[in-house]
């Protein structure tokens, strides 16, 4: 086992409940560490969160830190900042991968730049595999390929940091698989104690209000989504009928968000979120890599287009070629006939 090697999540969690992107995070980061050789080491923050560690162990952790008081209960910038960066600089990991959430997007720069290295953000994918600089004629071996979005979606880039330590990156909610927990398995875990300066508590959190997403896509078991096929308020709300019939969620491409026909919350794709429905209904959508990485590992996609070669028909298993203003109201009659 190589520990110099190792390989480190931050485990985002609020009010004793684990966000699912540190949950995803560990199973990639399994993968990693196995290619590597080495272990998973987790970074747990927060107030009473000490009984959380075992849940992270049984998710793929082979050893947690965790950081428990009563400062951490909220999130604030520069205490949780002190204490990573402090652990960053004691033990050198190799590569440390924080969650792409409004709460990673604002930790991680500021760990990456203390340490100075670099960080990329957004991620999809990872991989491990080797690099030659041309400039140097030299190959680096078994380095973190950070895969992402670029150009609007436009291009893939990989993304590579060959000479400072960890490598740092971001990655999206949703793109990974978690592990299904296993009780059997075990690790270690560290409790450490914070030392924190009298400038960590410059802002102080006075109040804290909590709003609650009103579109929820990541979890719905069916998504009817509309493309840039749709033309009119009338069409879209078609495709919120049969979204509301089916029981499922409304979901979007780039194209129909941009034409003000759904707000970027229902957005899929790489510059939206990433689903696994159990049905998927993508009417008026043409397929394009940057909304099918989003979606094309759904159970059951069916494509409602009226170009019958549309990038979309290679992934659906499922395809009806017409007009969605035609398809819609059948597929809704049919089904409310059904429910009656």
């Amino acid at each position: 086992m190589n520990n110099n090697r190792n390989v480190w999540i931050f485990i985002e969690q609020e009010e004793g409940e684990i966000a699912d992107v540190g949950l995803e995070l560990l199973a990639k980061g399994g993968e990693l560490a196995h290619t590597l050789g080495s272990q998973v080491w987790a970074l747990l923050l927060g107030h009473q969160v000490e009984p959380l560690a075992e849940s992270v162990i049984h998710h793929g952790a082979d050893r947690v830190l965790v950081a428990d008081h009563p400062e951490l209960a909220l999130y604030r910038t520069l205490p949780y900042s002190r204490v990573i960066i402090d652990q960053v600089q004691a033990h050198q990991p190799y590569i440390f991968l924080i969650g792409a959430t409004p709460v990673g997007r604002d930790l991680a720069p500021r760990v990456a730049s203390a340490v100075q290295v670099g960080l990329t953000a957004d991620c999809t994918d990872m991989q491990i595999g080797d690099y030659l600089l041309r400039k140097e004629k030299r190959e680096y071996k078994d380095l973190l390929y950070q895969i992402r979005p670029a150009f609007g979606g436009n291009i893939i880039a990989t993304i590579v940091n060959p000479k400072t330590r960890p490598q740092m990156a971001t990655v999206r909610e949703g793109v990974m698989q978690s592990n299904q927990p296993d009780p059997e398995r075990s690790g270690e875990i560290e409790v450490l104690e914070p030392v924190f300066e009298s400038s960590d508590f410059a802002l102080q959190v006075m109040s804290r209000e909590v709003q609650e997403p009103t579109v929820k896509l990541k979890d719905a078991p069916v998504i009817v989504a509309g493309g840039g096929g749709v033309s009119s308020n009338n069409e879209s709300r078609l495709i919120e009928e049969l979204a509301h019939v089916l029981g499922g969620e409304v979901g979007a491409s780039r194209a129909a968000v941009d034409a003000g026909f759904f707000s970027h919350e229902h957005q899929i794709g790489q510059t939206g979120v990433t689903v696994r429905p159990r049905l998927y209904i993508a009417a008026g959508i043409s397929g394009a890599i940057q909304h099918s990485s989003g979606m094309d590992q759904s159970n059951k996609i069916i494509s409602i287009n009226t170009d019958p070669d549309a990038p979309i028909s290679k992934i659906a298993h499922y395809k009806i070629i017409g007009d969605l203003a035609e398809v819609l109201p059948l597929l809704i009659r049919a089904l409310r006939e059904k429910a009656i």
